[in-house]
């Protein structure tokens, strides 16, 4: 079964920063992300989550101290349409990428809502860079919204993540059409909100 964590830059948007990380904690999620906690203390941020760094494009990110340190380096293609001017789109450049920093705590993060918007074809995609995924995130397809709408079907994405043995965590990067205690719905058959 998918591990799931909630974006908290895009679920519990509803409360204060800090909040949030209480928000999901009951909702189900044991795990959240966070793309800017700079607005807190780094002390604060730290007591509530593991870090992780997603390398966004003009970034510099030191991997070799990253990795000393066991933090994960993950390089994410953004779809064009969303972000035109991103240096990567593809999960395929951004594999060539990794290949040539040769470094192993640098990974994949594989976005299936930015994948299937670029280039489709998300399972064989998938099964084709499994290796160097280092995380994966969800959102319907065209809206962005909960995935169980649109485009790409999630039932069965999930079903061949758990036969691919894929261990990391899901995270639900999607922009809740109301709360996000009443958009779950869909995750209710994998113990998320379901009290």
């Amino acid at each position: 079964m998918p591990r799931f964590a909630a974006n908290l830059g895009y679920l519990f948007a509803d409360r204060p920063l800090l909040e949030r990380f209480g928000a999901a904690a009951a909702a189900g999620f044991k795990v959240v992300e966070l793309q800017f906690p700079y607005e807190q203390p780094a002390s604060a941020v730290r007591r509530e989550i593991e870090r992780r760094i997603d390398a966004q494009h003009g970034q510099p990110v030191p991997l070799d101290l990253a990795r000393e340190n066991g933090i994960a380096i993950l390089i994410e293609p953004i779809n064009r349409r969303d972000r035109p001017d991103y240096l990567l789109h593809l999960p395929e450049q951004a594999a060539a990428c990794m290949a040539q920093i040769d470094r192993p705590n640098v990974r994949m993060q594989f976005d299936f809502y930015h994948v299937q918007i670029e280039a489709g074809d998300l399972m064989t995609r998938f099964a084709r860079h499994y290796a160097v995924i280092g995380h994966i995130q969800i959102a319907a397809v065209p809206s962005r919204t909960e995935p169980d709408e649109g485009e790409v079907n999630y039932p069965a994405i999930f079903d061949m993540l758990d036969r691919s043995g894929y261990a990391g965590f899901v995270g639900c990067e999607y922009k809740p059409r109301r709360r996000t205690e009443d958009g779950l719905g869909w995750a209710k058959r994998y113990g998320i909100g379901a009290g």
